[in-house]
């Protein structure tokens, strides 16, 4: 397996995470969230961030032992390679369906809520095939474009955030408990798949300046993505009410098609290019990603040419659901569950491996 010759600094690496964590707030994972948790859908998501350093230590940690190693070396040497293998293999299928799940959706979004007249088969194909173009061209180059967009998407969010809250009330946050701490607790744990995606960006650590500038990368996009997610739930319940906010499905695009600028009518017209840089962005690291996975799986070196070829898997895995809206909405809970004890398991299994090894001394 070929690795990228370059770098990516510490704040192409944050801008990569925002962007591709932070983008859930623009899907269906609020709606999920509020079914769950109704208006403390927001505190849910600051214990999910709580939790989450949990296995995010533990993996950094072993990281810190295995430097010149990527994820795939490291479950192939801990773990032996008959389990190392079905390990990475369930990784794989796991990083498949979400991005089958995660594309679908945000075509159907697309084609709902902006060009309606267009075939989905139609919006599907262009969003992979320039999300293939973007991955073709490297981990350097999504990292300086992520990097070089960051701000001017960032602002974006902020104006419609802050036009929300102003528009809104802030006294449908309350209560604050929703159905109560408890729930919240137990809810907020069984869903921490909704940041496993810093288990999948440890493929990457190799391609980090250095260990520390990963490190510390880690914990400023954790941090800036749950406060992110966190504010936006609590702006959605506030534009909304609790019980109309649990009926939408895409709460975000709800919103900046509600609220208003006196000299902008359309203002989701200022908002929507903005959105579709951060999802070429997402989507082009995730295919990346895929490839890479399945490149060391497999021993291909030039993992960079099955990137096509997995894009158009995922189209026509994709457009098989018949309404999205609905049926992708029902198997994406469940399938966040699946993943959940995944990311919570893995790391711990291969930290405990690394100390049995003797190779972690603290």
């Amino acid at each position: 397996m070929e690795r990228s010759k370059g770098k990516i600094a510490t704040r192409e690496f944050i801008a990569i995470v925002i962007l591709t964590i932070g983008a859930k707030m623009t899907d269906d994972t609020p709606a999920i969230l509020y079914e769950k948790f109704s208006n403390a859908a927001w505190m849910a998501i600051i214990i999910i961030g709580i939790f989450s350093v949990i296995p995010i230590w533990l993996l950094i940690n072993v990281f810190n032992t295995y430097k010149e190693k990527n994820l795939i070396e490291i479950v192939l040497y801990l773990l032996g390679k008959p389990f190392g293998y079905f390990v990475l293999f369930c990784l794989l299928v796991i990083g498949s369906v979400a991005i089958t799940i995660d594309s679908s959706i945000y075509t159907d979004i697309v084609g709902t809520m902006y060009f309606t007249e267009t075939p989905t088969i139609v919006l599907y194909a262009i969003l992979m095939a320039t999300c293939a173009f973007g991955a073709k061209r490297g981990l350097e180059q999504i990292g300086s474009f992520a990097w070089s967009i960051l701000l001017w998407i960032k602002l974006s969010l902020f104006l419609a955030l802050l036009l929300t809250f102003f528009q809104g009330k802030l006294d449908f946050i309350f209560p604050l408990f929703g159905r109560g701490v408890d729930e919240i607790m137990h809810g907020g744990i069984s869903n921490l798949s909704i940041c496993a995606d810093f288990l999948f960006l440890t493929l990457i650590v190799p391609f980090a300046v250095n260990h520390a500038e990963f490190k510390k990368a880690i914990w400023i996009s954790l941090c800036i993505v749950t406060v992110e997610l966190a504010i936006a739930l609590i702006a959605f319940v506030a534009l909304f009410d609790y019980e109309p906010v649990k009926m939408l499905n895409y709460p975000f695009h709800e919103a900046i098609r509600y609220i208003r600028l006196e000299f902008l009518p359309n203002i989701e017209a200022l908002f929507f290019p903005f959105w579709l840089l951060a999802l070429f962005i997402r989507f082009s690291f995730y295919l990346y990603l895929i490839a890479l996975l399945f490149g060391g799986l497999f021993k291909i070196k030039d993992f960079e040419y099955l990137i096509p070829s997995l894009a158009t898997l995922f189209v026509l895995l994709g457009v098989i659901p018949e309404n999205p809206t609905f049926s992708i909405f029902h198997f994406r809970d469940p399938f966040l569950k699946i993943v959940t004890p995944v990311f919570l398991l893995l790391p711990c299994l291969l930290w405990v491996m690394s100390k049995i090894k003797g190779d972690i001394k603290v």
